[in-house]
């Protein structure tokens, strides 16, 4: 399944031998509603451990609400989209791995019937396993095993981390492959991902441009009420907010490394009120244009 190139995010991991890496998230007095994982997917298994405060992060077009001990999995070429909850600090780790790590276990039958199905995306597992099966959340402790290898890097330390990732699918897996199917749910939801897809490219490139919910809900082909709901569901934000905060994004990139002044790039987000976008500027991001500059 392919999604817009300019979602795609191509993680940095440590070697070839042992493709991943943690990246340890921390940020300072968010805003509630605030972005904190801008929305992207990778064709690596993502697994966010949250560490402090509070996020919504949207996975494949649903909301799942994150705290302190919560571990959320998010599949290969997963959609994914985080949110601070509330005003106060969030810090989460993120352990991103390629299925080719364990890619030296495929002649074992046993990895081949209980591991490599979620390798290979024909099953996956829940976002949040433990909130179905509570027992779940026993495994995560080798979650924990591997942040602190990555802090003391003692010897074969990669060794480690590989052996307790596959550990824990292996669990798992033990836990969930019996009980799943295809279900109609997961056909539609996969449809809506294809579906809009196209109009999330252009969004991306064609920010400044003047388009209208009847306009994009028409290139989905549903009407503004459906397509209002499918694109909240699917992205965390309502079209206007989408849109806006790719401006946001882009006018801020645009202040740190251009010499174009405000109005000159707030006219090249689209919008032609430079008063109203250091308004919405500061909505977003919390601060002015020229304070940001300074």
């Amino acid at each position: 399944m392919t999604y817009p190139k300019e979602l795609k995010e191509y993680p940095q991991l440590e070697e070839k031998t042992y493709p991943f890496r943690l990246f340890f998230n921390d940020s300072k007095e968010v805003k509630a509603a605030q972005n904190i994982l801008f929305l992207h997917w990778h064709e690596h298994f993502e697994i966010i451990v949250m560490q402090q405060g509070s996020a919504i992060f949207h996975v494949d077009s649903q909301p799942y609400e994150a705290n302190p001990g919560d571990v959320i999995f998010v599949p290969s070429g997963g959609l994914h989209v985080g949110y601070s909850l509330r005003d106060e600090n969030v810090r989460y780790v993120s352990i991103v791995f390629h299925a080719s790590l364990f890619k030296d276990w495929n002649q074992d039958p046993q990895h081949e019937q209980f591991v490599a199905p979620y390798l290979d995306n024909r099953y996956q597992f829940p976002v949040k396993p433990a909130e179905q099966v509570p027992a779940c959340s026993t495994y995560y402790s080798l979650l924990y095993t591997i942040i602190e290898e990555v802090h003391t890097k003692s010897p074969a330390f990669q060794l480690v981390i590989k052996n307790q990732l596959h550990l824990l699918f292996t669990l798992l897996s033990r836990t969930f492959l019996p009980q799943q199917l295809s279900t109609k749910a997961n056909e539609r939801q996969s449809f809506n991902r294809e579906r809009f897809k196209p109009l999330l490219e252009y969004l991306d490139e064609h920010f400044e441009d003047k388009m209208t919910i009847e306009n994009a809900a028409k290139s989905v082909n549903l009407n503004p009420y459906h397509f209002c709901k499918t694109f909240k569901k699917l992205t965390g934000r309502t079209f206007i907010d989408y849109v806006n905060l790719c401006r946001v994004n882009e006018a801020e990139r645009l202040l740190l490394e251009t010499d174009f002044t405000v109005t000159e790039i707030a006219g090249r987000v689209g919008c032609d009120n430079p008063n109203y976008f250091t308004k919405l500027f500061k909505q977003y991001k919390g601060l002015t244009p020229s304070s940001l500059r300074k």
